[in-house]
């Protein structure tokens, strides 16, 4: 069993990579289930600004998992900085611990840092080092991803810049005319804090995670970043989704919808992509 995040897919497809049994967090982070019971569990996410989603971390010290086996694989993009102790310090407490912490690189989708296609032309090995956590899960290895000290270094120099402000404010987003009300937006969002008002999306900010899915999936492109921190997004034309993940799985996965059957029934037309 494998407990998912995702925003543009990255982290979906390495809890299938490692599991039949996907999960998703946003979809259960309502249900009253207070216990996860299986031989093995794994926790996919990805990290914003060296840390967990705040949804991830709140899922984390809900629920008590009854297992032989705990890991946490964390994606990231550029730099994952301290990370590895940011896991440890989120399970501090909990009945139980993780065996395995790893991380591993892929496409960084963080918008208003990095240019989609030129991400995407890097080709990042993704297969090598992910056939080596799925062989370390398989034999219940225990280990901890060491931080060097260049993480270190990275971690400090972020924190000083961002003087240890939420990750969540780099989703400062622009709702422009170019909406076509398509409603995309509000079913990939993991927080469903999108909506559509007079045939236009309409983004109350509550409980943003910054995944930045919205900006990513919206097929007009008329969800930009404004600056953040004096960077301006460097290609406005650009976005990504991970390419062996469907539109429908992103809307499966995060879409706050209460009637699940007639959303999956209206899904298939819009997200046949």
């Amino acid at each position: 069993m494998v407990f998912y995040f995702t925003g543009t897919g990255n982290s979906l497809y390495v809890a299938r990579s490692l599991d039949s049994e996907c999960v998703s967090i946003p979809q259960i982070m309502n249900r009253k289930q207070r216990i996860f019971q299986a031989q093995q569990i794994g926790i996919v996410c990805p990290c914003y600004g060296h840390e967990l989603p705040q949804m991830v971390q709140e899922f984390i010290r809900r629920p008590i998992f009854a297992c032989d086996y705990l890991y946490v694989i964390v994606t990231y993009g550029f730099a994952h900085g301290n990370v590895v102790d940011h896991v440890l310090q989120v399970f501090d407490g909990s009945k139980k611990q993780p065996d395995l912490v790893r991380t591993i690189l892929m496409v960084d989708n963080f918008l208003p840092g990095f240019d989609m296609k030129e991400q995407e032309a890097m080709h990042k090995d993704v297969e090598g080092p992910l056939q080596v956590i799925r062989r370390q899960v398989g034999e219940k290895r225990h280990l901890m991803e060491k931080v060097t000290p260049e993480d270190l270094r990275i971690h400090r120099a972020y924190a000083e810049s961002v003087h240890h402000q939420d990750a969540r404010c780099w989703a400062n987003l622009n709702f422009t005319d170019l909406c076509i009300g398509c409603g995309l937006c509000t079913k990939v969002c993991p927080a469903g804090c999108i909506h559509l008002e007079n045939g236009k999306a309409l983004r109350t900010g509550e409980g943003c995670q910054a995944c930045l899915s919205c900006a990513h999936v919206c097929p007009e492109m008329a969800i930009q970043l404004l600056p953040a921190y004096g960077a301006a997004e460097p290609n406005p034309k650009a976005r990504y989704r991970n390419p062996n993940v469907s539109l429908s799985a992103l809307i499966s996965s995060n879409w706050q919808c209460e009637d699940r059957e007639s959303a999956h029934a209206e899904d298939k037309t819009t997200a046949s992509a």
